[in-house]
């Protein structure tokens, strides 16, 4: 868990690179937290921020 949501967001985009699977980053109370997708239930007390896909092809940076 992280209270900075940069570090936090680039932890999960590089989880998601790493593992090659779908990885959301979401919020619990006031710090931010990244797991696979497949492990979060919509009955879970946290807050969707973003799903980072491996696969999906975005413009380069």
């Amino acid at each position: 868990m992280s209270h900075d949501l940069s570090l936090a967001q680039n932890h999960a985009f590089q989880l998601a690179r790493t593992l090659m699977i779908p990885v959301t980053l979401f919020k619990s109370g006031d710090a931010y937290g990244a797991l696979p997708s497949n492990e979060l239930d919509d009955g879970d007390d946290v807050e969707f921020i973003h799903e980072f896909d491996p696969y999906e092809r975005g413009p380069a940076q």
